[in-house]
């Protein structure tokens, strides 16, 4: 049961990139809400969707976090901890709080590789759709 929900959530997080990266509709100003939007709910996908990971991995037992913090608390502490912990490694290097051990380790490298390469890949698609609307001067 374990592995089938942590499957269901990387696919949910792995949809939510790919749609990212490969978006049908094409909106060419130079600010739009429709791309803040879609940057935004990217970035809360991923952040939830690893703070899941985080949390049904520590429930099964593994130590994911230094100091057992996902094992002690309530229910509901040990989600915000793990969301907390997944949008702080997302979007900074992590404040030194919450330190990862083993499986974790490497959960947050992941996460942290996508919290970097996610913005290159908006600026990088914004601008070649940019170019793309700008008329080439022929001589």
């Amino acid at each position: 049961m374990v592995w089938v929900l942590l499957s269901l959530v990387v696919l949910c997080v792995c949809g939510s990139l790919a749609g990212f990266f490969r978006r049908d509709q094409e909106v060419r100003q130079l600010f739009s809400f429709y791309h803040f939007y879609t940057l935004i709910t990217v970035y809360g996908i991923v952040m939830i969707g690893f703070g899941l990971i985080y949390f049904i991995l520590a429930s099964e037992g593994l130590v994911i976090l230094q100091d057992e913090l996902l094992q002690q608390d309530s229910l509901l502490d040990r989600f915000a901890h793990s969301v907390y912990f997944s949008g702080v490694t997302l979007m900074t290097v992590g404040y030194g709080d919450i330190t990862p051990i083993g499986l974790g380790k490497a959960i947050a490298l992941i996460e942290a590789m996508i919290g970097y390469i996610v913005p290159a890949a908006f600026v990088v698609q914004y601008m070649h759709h940019h170019q793309q609307d700008e008329p080439s001067d022929k001589l």
